[in-house]
């Protein structure tokens, strides 16, 4: 698979400061089509999600942007050096949005007809601007091969099909292409996740594929389970499917859904080049929201350069996994038990937490909640900004049930943990325990791994917070979230 991209821009809402092409508060609409422009033009990305999984997506963006944006289409050609991915629902899992992927399947023949008007404008070859589609929480080869099958047999197969009278569709509206899109999976769930190698090989074979994308998330792993345990997971998952390449030949093309807060990956541009050293058999990295926004243009830029010019790809170093899924299991019992005690009051807050992007409810028909044993709680954006608002980083949630023997075995499998673990002490608030039921020997027992000097202004954000939940003061509340999300520079 040649000309794999490195770099993902995505539309998840985790920054704290808006761009300053956004309307209002919240981004969406065509400050979503002024985005994708400028992630590409500007910043150095080359992918851009595009996203309807949660939110509403706009499926005339190849047309917008080829006709907004005429001389930098022409030069940079959408579909190859710069890639437009969509990302629907999984009609499995997500029953009240199943029609969604359709629609987004059927405007893929359309966009490559806006295209193909376009490359006549300007004299030069067409190419297909979409031809991948993310199906997210994909727990089976079966739903990969529902969306290949039904795009070809019902989207572009439907051209042969007699309209009326000897005449088909496609002599009525024109042909469909391209003929067939690639589907990445989006593996989300722990025991999805260590299964990744089965689904692609399963997909490559059904679909006669010689390489597979394949998109490994970093936060929602870490909202179920914990920071450790989420990049443990990824990184058995990843060995395996390093391995289940070198067994059937099939290449295995990795992306990663990491975001800025350490909870969430601890991808920022300052620290892009030690996370892609952390993950070298990666391929692709998101860059969320926060990354994009909440830094200078020039930190952001050589942020982006530091992931396109990184050595990726390459099969990981050797990882015990029995061992590693020891520790997994360990402190993602000692998160759930704190999530247990903590989930009441992480609901409240998030009612707080601004929002970014136009996106679907929280909860509810129309949700996408997660849960964490009994508990429903945000997504992972506003659960970690919740917990930051008085104090508490969720990276230290079940960090206190590391033993000796297993903090020896992270700084050697997983060192960049410790990382993880530090970037996130700055900002704890021992007063979190005001609000939050849990166990301050705990926490200090968590933040006691590192050597860290608390950050100051953050902490009287959090203060603040704390007193104005406290005291049922809403406005100050909001103003200090805001006030510490700009502090550490990410929402949640």
């Amino acid at each position: 698979m040649a000309d794999v991209p490195r770099v993902m821009s995505t539309q998840h809402p985790d920054n704290a400061t808006l761009p300053f092409f956004a309307a209002d508060d919240v981004i969406e609409g065509e400050d979503e089509i002024q985005e994708a422009y400028y992630v590409y033009s500007h910043l150095g990305c080359d992918e851009q999600m595009w996203d309807f999984e949660g939110k509403e997506g706009d499926e005339y963006a190849v047309k917008k942007l080829l006709s907004r944006y005429p001389d930098f289409f022409a030069a940079n050609r959408l579909g190859n050096g710069t890639r437009l991915t969509v990302r629907g629902p999984n009609p499995d899992l997500e029953a009240s949005e199943a029609k969604i992927l359709l629609e987004i399947l059927e405007s893929v023949p359309r966009s490559f007809d806006a295209a193909s008007r376009f490359a006549g404008e300007h004299d030069i070859d067409v190419i297909p601007p979409i031809h991948e589609v993310i199906v997210p929480m994909v727990t089976s080869a079966d739903q990969l091969n529902a969306v290949h099958e039904y795009y070809e047999r019902f989207v572009t197969g439907k051209a042969d099909a007699e309209v009326w009278d000897g005449r088909t569709v496609g002599d009525w509206v024109g042909g469909f292409e391209p003929e067939s899109v690639a589907v990445i999976p989006l593996i989300e769930e722990r025991e999805a996740m260590l299964a990744a190698d089965d689904v692609v090989r399963e997909y490559a074979a059904a679909q006669d594929r010689e390489g597979v994308r394949v998109f490994l998330a970093r936060s929602d792993p870490a909202l179920n389970y914990g920071c450790l345990a989420a990049d443990l997971i990824n990184k058995v998952a990843l060995q395996r499917l390093y391995e289940m390449s070198a067994e059937t030949g099939v290449d295995v093309h990795p992306i990663l859904g990491a975001g800025s807060a350490p909870f969430r990956g601890n991808l920022t541009p300052e620290r892009a080049a030690e996370t892609a050293d952390a993950y070298s058999e990666v391929e692709t990295f998101t860059v969320q929201s926060a990354f994009k926004y909440d830094y200078p243009v020039e930190t952001v830029r050589d942020g982006v350069a530091a992931l396109r010019e990184a050595d990726l790809g390459a099969p990981p170093d050797r990882i015990d996994e029995e061992r590693a899924l020891a520790v997994v299991d360990r402190t993602a019992d000692a998160y759930a038990d704190q999530v247990d005690a903590i989930a009441p009051t992480v609901n409240r807050l998030s009612s707080f937490v601004p929002d970014r992007r136009a996106r679907k409810l929280h909860v509810g028909l129309f949700g996408y909640s997660r849960e964490v044993g009994e508990n429903a709680l945000p997504r992972a954006i506003g659960y970690t900004a919740s917990l930051y608002a008085v104090g508490c980083p969720p990276t230290l949630l079940g960090a206190h049930a590391l033993t000796d023997e297993d903090a020896a075995f992270v700084r050697e499998a997983f060192p960049t943990y410790f990382d993880h673990l530090r970037d996130a002490a700055r900002y704890f608030d021992p007063r979190c325990t005001d609000v939050l039921d849990l166990d301050s020997d705990d926490l200090a027992a968590a933040v006691d791994h590192v050597d860290v000097e608390p950050n100051e202004e953050h902490r009287a954000a959090t203060g603040d917070a704390i007193d104005a939940f406290q005291a049922g003061r809403d406005d100050a509340l909001r103003s200090a979230i805001g006030r510490g999300a700009r502090e550490r520079q990410f929402l949640g």
